[in-house]
């Protein structure tokens, strides 16, 4: 029997999986890390507490699996994307803390761009909206306000990269400085079109271009895993963003087919195939993955707070001991009691792109109680996925007949039943939930070799599927209420 180990490094923890040749999860282990808040907006990770919980929950999945690492025939990351870091060249020290994709505190940065026209020329090369969601102005940050960095960055000390790039350096025997194609799409930086680093966006964000990664394929091997590690070097085969990783690992191999991940984000993304459509809708155009130099698109819609919301409701207002335990509270009421949640702790994404809105609670009586909150919490995240959907069918001039769903809140029935009621289609839930490091396993085992791409196809298992219960008017009444509730937040910072 051989294996393939999937590297999920996320927003709040390292994942390892160990997968056997018929795509079961044989182990796996996760370990989570420190949040850090410095300012309202703000958030930061350490990038050592990055490095050491990814190789630590590497070694420790391998124990729990009881193989051999000589059996391991490749390695794939996948990674929260656009979290960014900058570190020295020749030692790996990280100049300072990660800043996550989830920060705001380079919106005036984003505003500055708008403000001198490019906005357009950002949605016509990246196919992003201009957003401090993504890595450029967050690089930027960092060269503006770390003490010697932009001095350093000029003289080509110092690596810039997404958490990809930063695991491939310090875990490849070589250090190798890569990042994928996927990756690069998410940076605010790269042409997506034309698969370069583009020197206009460069300029703009007074970003030096040796301090940036060369960009590979999805699936390639891209170097060894330190022997130190696990005691043998094994490829390390493929790199992907995890939403990427999550499309290839739902088997959304054709055009118009459908996946949302919910984990501390909800992504919606649609294969668009070998052409890429530009969106009306304030959607992104991405790339899904780069595979043999050729790019597969898609669309993709982001909500910033998707699963995050329930832990809120655990850490912060401790409504509930634990996230399973929402399913229970929220079915204990019949309905939301009018009461709805916009969690829109650091501003909303697709497809209002609302720097400025924060989260909201409204039609409260002096009836709801904690189950009706905690209900409308859980109902946030269907809502905000409809309202992607709805845009991403708008743009593609298609209808949304099946959606594949992964993710950790995949697993609450509630909520999936709600989604499918809500979105008025059909949900499907694979067996294996843990498609973004299925996704990644299957591109580092076909870099090698191990899978062909019929294999990848027959590795598909779906384990439920949850069918519309809803009538038109309750649904219809539903989403106009929330998307009132939504009015109510925007611009909320804004007005401070």
């Amino acid at each position: 029997m051989k294996y393939i180990v999937a590297l999920d490094q996320g927003t709040t923890s390292s994942r390892a999986v160990v997968f056997d040749d018929q795509a079961r999860i044989v182990a796996q282990h996760n370990i989570e890390f420190q949040q850090i808040y410095p300012h309202p907006g703000w958030v930061e990770h350490r990038p050592q507490d990055i490095l050491d919980t990814q190789v630590n929950s590497l070694k420790l999945a391998v124990q729990k699996a009881k193989i051999d690492p000589k059996d391991i025939v490749a390695i794939g990351i996948t990674n929260q994307r656009e979290t960014t870091l900058l570190w020295d060249r020749v030692t790996g020290e990280p100049l300072c803390n990660a800043i996550v994709w989830q920060c705001r505190r380079t919106a005036p940065l984003v505003e500055r761009l708008k403000q001198d026209g490019l906005g357009n020329v950002l949605r016509d090369r990246t196919g992003l909206v201009p957003d401090a969601y993504f890595s450029g102005t967050k690089l930027q940050w960092m060269l503006e306000t770390v003490p010697g960095a932009r001095e350093r960055a000029e003289k080509g000390e110092l690596c810039f990269g997404t958490i990809d790039c930063f695991l491939a350096w310090h875990l490849t025997k070589e250090h190798v400085h890569v990042t994928d194609a996927t990756n690069a799409a998410r940076t605010m930086l790269y042409n997506i079109y034309e698969q370069c680093w583009d020197e206009t966006l460069l300029r703009a964000m007074d970003i030096p271009e040796p301090l940036l990664p060369r960009v590979v394929d999805s699936s390639e091997v891209v170097g060894m895993l330190d022997k130190a590690i696990l005691g043998r070097e094994i490829p390390i085969a493929a790199m992907a963003g995890d939403q990427h990783a999550a499309l290839f690992g739902q088997g959304c191999f054709a055009p118009g087919m459908c996946k949302n991940t919910y984990g501390t984000g909800c992504f919606v993304l649609m294969n668009t195939g070998a052409n890429p459509v530009r969106s009306t809708h304030n959607l992104i155009t991405t790339i899904g993955w780069r595979i043999d130099g050729k790019p597969s698109y898609a669309l993709e819609g982001s909500v910033f707070v998707g699963g995050a919301v329930v832990q809120w409701l655990r850490d912060e207002i401790k409504l509930v001991d634990n996230a399973a335990q929402t399913e229970a509270v929220a079915t204990s009421v019949p309905d939301n009691n009018g009461v709805f949640f916009v969690p829109a702790f650091t501003g909303l994404g697709a497809p209002y792109w609302d720097m400025y809105s924060r989260g909201t609670l409204v039609g409260l009586t002096r009836g709801a109680n904690r189950a009706h909150i905690v209900r409308a919490a859980l109902e946030s995240i269907a809502y905000q996925s409809v309202d992607v959907i709805t845009a991403m069918e708008n743009d593609a001039g298609m209808k949304t007949a099946m959606l594949r769903v992964d993710g950790g809140a995949s697993a609450n029935n509630f909520l999936m039943q709600f989604q499918a009621d809500v979105l008025n289609a059909s949900v499907l839930r694979p067996r294996v939930i843990e498609t973004t490091a299925m996704g990644a396993a299957m591109m580092a085992a076909r870099a090698v070799g191990h899978w062909s791409d019929d294999d990848l196809r027959r590795l598909q298992a779906i384990d439920r599927e949850f069918t519309p219960q809803m009538d038109e008017v309750q649904r219809r009444r539903l989403l106009h209420n929330w998307r009132k509730a939504v009015e109510r937040s925007k611009g909320w910072a804004e007005e401070e």
